[in-house]
């Protein structure tokens, strides 16, 4: 066996691929499969854009993390429990969602949406806890990297095969069937040991609340502590708006559902798997702080393809060329994503301490869905206003402050592992 090949089939890299599994596919069903599911009910744009609204749980998720940090269910012990509890919660609420209609039962759909997001983002929390737990500080970027791979691979499911499956049969069955694959995370959540970090709870829910952003402050310093927050809003913050109308840019572009799940999805898929694995085990020779630097600027570089794309404008046709178009844009991006998202989620990890994972990875996550819930919900405004190519190239001057605060938190000369 090839050592690089050994390095990744450890017990610990295996979980991994199941935690970003698990972790991935609710969110890429809120990205990808309700906005599809809500444009071919007819809904307008600009409400679909403003759906990115019910990710607010993901920016918010550090107010109640110090309770999964303080308090343990009654069964399976801190991390297990939660993570079998919420894996559960997200199953059922994926399947129930697809019941209701959204032009009948709008409001209902955004109750069930936002329950999904919660849920999705408690799970979240105690999955990056555990893992933070479980890694050992030289295998912070290699773990997280197949993390990452693992999270990309989930969205294949409501990306791909649930639009497949949309054009064969009911949209609720579609939810049901898409829900089942929340299942490896609820048997992984049974078979797993608690991790020893996790044994030590917080004593009480004030030293839960309070010493985790005191220990980061005093750690960093204010203005450390700052720059570490302003470069985990900024570094995805082009990506993250660039990919919002994703699917419905597609729609627009004259590409079928059909075309979305083979072509689009795939294409996305393992540019991203590759990127995030190489990137993993690039890590390991550049070190988290220029590999911050490198797959930045091919991330920021690769939303320029779908500028190019909304110029070339709609297909009356859509032909194998315009296929190729699509996979070569989508492709060159998802290997950007891939690789940077490898990275800046290996520098989240390394900027937390073991003692608070929990608390403080909750917050520099939150922090990180900030534009993807807020921001990415004027999307469909900005939209209608700039028209696509324009809104594109919006996109890439927004990727550029996050390249500039690497000088500060990450500069190149510092090794960074």
């Amino acid at each position: 066996m090839p050592a690089w090949l050994s390095v990744l089939l450890t017990r610990r890299m295996l979980i991994c691929i199941v935690t970003g599994f698990t972790s991935g596919l609710p969110l890429f069903l809120i990205f990808n499969l309700l906005p599809a599911w809500l444009k071919t009910e007819g809904l307008d744009l600009r409400v679909i854009g403003a759906f990115a609204l019910i990710q607010i749980p993901y920016t918010w998720k550090f107010l109640w993390s110090p309770f999964l940090d303080r308090y343990a269910l009654p069964v399976l012990g801190r991390r297990r429990g939660w993570m079998l509890a919420t894996a559960i919660g997200v199953l059922l609420a994926i399947g129930l969602l697809g019941e209701r209609s959204p032009r009948e039962e709008l409001g209902m759909v955004i109750v069930l949406s936002v329950a999904l997001a919660f849920l999705s983002a408690t799970l979240d929390i105690v999955l990056d806890a555990y893992r933070r737990e479980l890694l050992g500080e030289t295998e912070l970027g290699l773990g997280n990297a197949i993390h990452v791979n693992a999270y990309k691979v989930a969205g294949l499911v409501p990306g791909s095969l649930s639009l497949l499956l949309a054009d064969l049969m009911p949209w609720n069955q579609v939810f049901w069937i898409t829900s089942g694959f929340m299942v490896p995370g609820i048997v992984l959540a049974l078979v797993i040991a608690e991790p020893k970090a996790a044994a030590a709870a917080p004593r009480t829910l004030r030293e839960a609340v309070v010493e985790p952003f005191r220990e980061f402050i005093g750690r960093a310093g204010w203005q450390g502590a700052l720059l570490t927050l302003a470069f985990i809003f900024f570094y995805k913050l082009g990506d993250s708006l660039c990919t919002s109308l994703a699917t419905p840019f597609y729609l627009e572009m004259g590409f079928s559902k059909t075309d979305i799940g083979l072509v689009a999805k795939n294409a996305g898929l393992w540019p991203s798997v590759i990127g995030g694995l190489l990137g993993g085990l690039w890590m390991v020779k550049l070190g988290i702080n220029r590999a911050l630097w490198v797959f930045g600027v091919v991330q920021a570089i690769a939303i320029l393809g779908f500028a190019w794309l909304a110029w070339l404008g709609p297909r009356p046709e859509i032909d194998a060329a315009a296929r190729l178009q699509l996979a070569l844009v989508i492709g060159v991006e998802a290997l950007g994503v891939g690789l940077g998202t490898a990275a800046f989620v290996a520098f989240i990890a390394r900027a937390s301490h073991p003692a608070y994972t929990a608390t403080q990875i909750a917050l520099f996550t939150s922090l990180m869905a900030v534009p993807r819930t807020f921001i990415n919900a004027t999307a469909g405004w900005l939209v209608g206003e700039l028209g696509w190519t324009v809104f594109f190239l919006f996109c890439f001057i927004l990727a550029l402050p996050g390249m500039l605060l690497l000088l500060r938190v990450a500069p190149w000369r510092t090794d960074g592992n």
